[in-house]
């Protein structure tokens, strides 16, 4: 008794165009394998970035002279906050190459008992 609706009409599509190849650049770049990045260009970059962190680190040490007392358990001192931030930072570092340096040994005993396995 009821009628049923029309099923929905998909609007048509353009027919499709065939694509047409990018022009070809009129500079052609020769990559060698000394244009790649080598270890000396990596290490150059982490030096130059490594002096540009000290650098800002210094300013900060500067603009920051106010004495600041410390105290640790029953030790008490006091220093410039920005030496303070610096001693804090120097310690973190030391930290994580200590972390790092027991990985790396972890890693040379694993590789060494492979390597005599074999």
């Amino acid at each position: 008794m009821g009628t049923h609706p029309d099923p929905p009409v998909e609007p048509s599509k353009p027919p499709a165009t065939p694509a047409v190849p990018a022009p070809e650049p009129s500079v052609h770049v020769v990559e060698d394998e000394a244009s790649r990045l080598t270890r000396a260009g990596a290490l150059w970059t982490a030096l130059t970035l490594g002096f540009l962190v000290l650098i800002l680190l210094l300013i900060f040490i500067v603009q920051n002279t106010e004495v600041t007392k410390f105290r640790f358990f029953s030790l008490h001192w006091e220093l410039p906050l920005g030496v303070a931030t610096l001693f804090a930072a120097i310690a973190g570092g030391l930290v994580t190459v200590a972390v790092g340096m027991v990985r790396i040994i972890q890693l040379r005993r694993v590789a060494k008992k492979s390597l005599k396995s074999h």
